[in-house]
């Protein structure tokens, strides 16, 4: 029988960086600070910044808007709001395809490294889970990378965003900047980018 260990060191790498990968969606999906608005009036915004992610818009005030347990006030973007811009919504949807497409290309690669370390050497099985891994996580980059893409647009061309009243922000940025979220989502691709051919070369 082969022996096939030492055929798999690229698949443990991919698996290293694929779970490294996987963890900067999950952190890029947990992040508030998408876009960051610079705004002029600091009646409510005090700190003159408030961030835009895709599930949040948070910004600190000293303005009577607060508990006493806040220490910054945060509004919920819901997929069903009419104001909801396209770019959000569909950071919404494919930022949790990504986190699932993730796993999943993660968990095909570590049944094949399984497999290979456990001494199944029946050579088949091995490649067809390393390409369905490798093929997830091209899959899995494809989608995080359109919503970081379509959010840097918006920040580039200083789109605005129609919020109700309730959420205290103005109708329109002084100034807009990119936020940590998408910064890691560039990362996070270029990640992507490295590990998808790994996989299928065993």
């Amino acid at each position: 029988m082969p022996y096939l260990v030492h055929t798999a060191h690229a698949q443990f790498v991919a698996l290293w960086l694929g779970t490294v990968g996987w963890t900067l969606v999950i952190v890029t999906v947990g992040l508030v600070e998408w876009r960051v608005w610079e705004v002029s009036d600091l009646s409510v915004i005090t700190s003159g910044l408030a961030w835009v992610g895709i599930w949040r818009v948070c910004f600190y005030s000293h303005a009577p808007i607060l508990s006493d347990s806040q220490i910054m006030f945060c509004q919920r973007i819901r997929l069903s709001e009419s104001f909801t811009p396209p770019e959000i919504a569909a950071a919404q949807v494919l930022m949790l395809v990504a986190l699932i497409l993730g796993l999943a290309g993660n968990a095909s690669v570590v049944y094949g490294l399984r497999n290979v370390y456990f001494g199944l050497n029946q050579f088949k099985p091995i490649r067809l889970a390393f390409t369905s891994g490798g093929v997830l996580l091209i899959l899995t980059g494809a989608s995080a990378l359109v919503p970081v893409c379509w959010n840097l647009s918006s920040v580039v061309n200083n789109q605005t965003i129609s919020f109700p009243a309730e959420f205290r922000m103005p109708s329109a940025p002084a100034n807009q900047s990119i936020g940590p979220g998408i910064i890691v989502g560039i990362i996070l691709r270029i990640l992507y980018i490295i590990v998808s051919p790994l996989c299928p070369a065993f």
